[in-house]
């Protein structure tokens, strides 16, 4: 499936997510005139880009805040091997949400589930901005192995308060 439109109400999802070592349900649609939300696909757990990405959301948290803009992650990778990483590298306080099950419908419905090698079925390292009332402000995808600019994020979220 493609991207999704600039200017398109961000479709629901719920995904199991794991949030500071607690596990618990996230649904997209709960943050919708409360929070901008700034989501982000990528593509597995353990790997040294996804790391760098993840915590540095974690090391902006505050800023994020500040901008009404709450982090949330989504990766194919089952609950527990997520559940396990965070220990890893977090502990991290945004929803890291699990969308094994069924496998990747969270990632399809955001066109980014990859459906060519190399890695066929793991996530697109993608971003989305979703404002308060639920619509896609900004879209970006990024390769396997690059980081996205935090700085560029940043300056679209600074237009939306």
């Amino acid at each position: 499936m493609p991207l999704l439109p600039l200017g398109e109400l961000a479709p629901e999802f719920e995904l199991p997510a794991v949030v500071g070592g607690v596990k618990r349900k996230f649904r997209l649609g709960s943050q919708r005139g409360k929070r901008n939300v700034l989501l982000a696909f990528y593509p597995a757990n353990w790997s040294e880009v996804s790391s760098s990405q993840l915590v540095e959301f974690q090391a902006q948290s505050e800023q994020l805040r500040a901008l009404q803009t709450l982090a949330v992650s989504v990766c194919v990778d089952s609950i527990m091997n997520t559940t396990a990483w965070e220990r890893e590298i977090g502990p991290l306080d945004f929803p890291m949400c699990a969308d094994f099950w069924p496998h990747g419908k969270a990632c399809a419905l955001f066109g980014a589930l990859r459906e060519q090698e190399p890695m066929r079925g793991a996530g697109d390292r993608v971003i989305y901005l979703i404002d308060r009332a639920g619509k896609i402000v900004f879209r970006q995808v990024y390769g396997l192995d690059e980081l996205l600019s935090f700085t560029a994020l940043l300056e679209v979220l600074g237009n939306l308060s």
